[in-house]
């Protein structure tokens, strides 16, 4: 497929692209590297505001806002994007699996629930591992080993797991990221010393304690967001509050790299996707998750428990499939998802599309 990480900056011979929601958008080369930079900093500096000032409020509106917009757009990336390796049998075995843990989480919870959700989301992941390794048979050994130790790990404490697992959904973005800016001819370095201040830098503060003294007054709200988001052993505590926080904040970048950056600066994956669904072509998608974002939003005040078990249920295929992909992108899978010779981008009809040639590349 066309690279979805593209030439973001490649110059003027790209021209106009066709974007999200099928706006024509300017060629990303005249941006250049600092805009998305800039919006990434003015991003964070905003999130970092609201989620020390009103945590719990910040990642309740946020859910209800953009949960569902943000499921549709990830979903039409990572199609779009790693459509040389989503496909045919080993996609229908994912989607197998991921239904299995949707079902899991419409049941009551229950220790058996929780059970069967661990087990089929290390199924997941040992997919990948065979789909990936299944020509290196000691590399694939190993990481069998890997997994049934961190299988038991979770298996025993299923609490620390789900906690873990709620976090680190927020903190994916950042491989999406830096993987994307693989092409970046220039202000690679600077964008992804940002991705990390986000991702890392600012959550560990918040964990610290250093930013205590402008943490906003808990409420009822907050203990009840803390019992997701807290490993056991801080929960009732002062660090609870904290753990909100860092969710609220990394929920809200979150949404940032989904809704804003990535349907701007990686077209090409929405190209691919549309390709292959093209009844969710231009602003269907956007139309899709807007919908879905105010029903789910008149669910939450009616009812907002059942609201987020609903949410929590459908937004496992996004959450899910993520954690495979990016695995087989470790594993060095992520290339097959590109067509065609390095640094062109293959059309449909497996021809070259030279105005799609980064300038590094020529």
């Amino acid at each position: 497929m066309a690279s979805a990480v593209g030439a973001p900056f490649s110059g003027a011979r790209r021209g106009v692209r066709r974007g999200a929601g099928g706006q024509r958008s300017a060629e990303q080369g005249a941006d250049g590297p600092a805009l998305p930079v800039t919006g990434f900093v003015l991003a964070a500096a905003v999130a970092l505001a609201v989620s020390l000032r009103l945590p719990a409020g910040t990642a309740v509106v946020g859910l209800a806002v953009f949960g569902i917009l943000h499921n549709v757009l990830e979903l039409r990336y990572v199609a779009g994007r790693f459509e040389g390796v989503l496909r045919g049998p080993f996609l229908r075995l994912l989607g197998a699996l991921i239904t299995g843990i949707v079902v899991c989480r419409l049941l009551p919870p229950s220790t058996g629930t929780r059970t069967a959700e661990i087990l089929l989301a290390y199924g997941l992941l040992a997919a990948a591992c065979v789909h990936a390794l299944r020509s290196r048979p000691l590399l694939l050994a190993a990481s069998a080993a890997l997994l049934a130790a961190a299988a038991v790990t979770s298996l025993s404490f299923p609490a620390y797991h789900f906690v873990v697992l709620a976090h680190l959904h927020n903190v994916v973005p950042l491989l999406f990221l830096w993987e994307w800016s693989r092409a970046m001819p220039r202000g690679r370095a600077a964008f992804r010393a940002v991705q990390c201040g986000w991702v890392l830098l600012i959550p560990a503060l918040l964990l610290s304690g250093a930013l205590d003294g402008l943490l906003g007054a808990g409420s009822g709200w907050t203990d009840r967001l803390a019992l997701s988001y807290t490993p056991p052993a801080w929960q009732h505590t002062h660090a609870g509050l904290r753990f909100v926080a860092v969710f609220a904040f990394l929920q809200t970048m979150h949404y940032v790299v989904w809704v804003w950056f990535m349907p701007r600066y990686a077209p090409d994956a929405t190209e691919a996707f549309e390709r292959r669904a093209p009844v969710l072509r231009g602003v269907r998608a956007w139309a899709l998750g807007l919908g879905g974002a105010a029903a789910l939003s008149v669910l939450f005040v009616s009812d907002y428990t059942q609201g987020r078990s609903l949410y929590a249920a459908v937004a496992s295929y996004h959450a899910y499939l993520e954690f495979p992909v990016l695995l087989m992108l470790v594993l060095g899978l992520g290339e097959q998802g590109r067509a065609g010779r390095p640094g062109r981008a293959a059309l449909p009809d497996g021809t070259d599309d030279e105005e799609n040639v980064p300038h590094a590349a020529r």
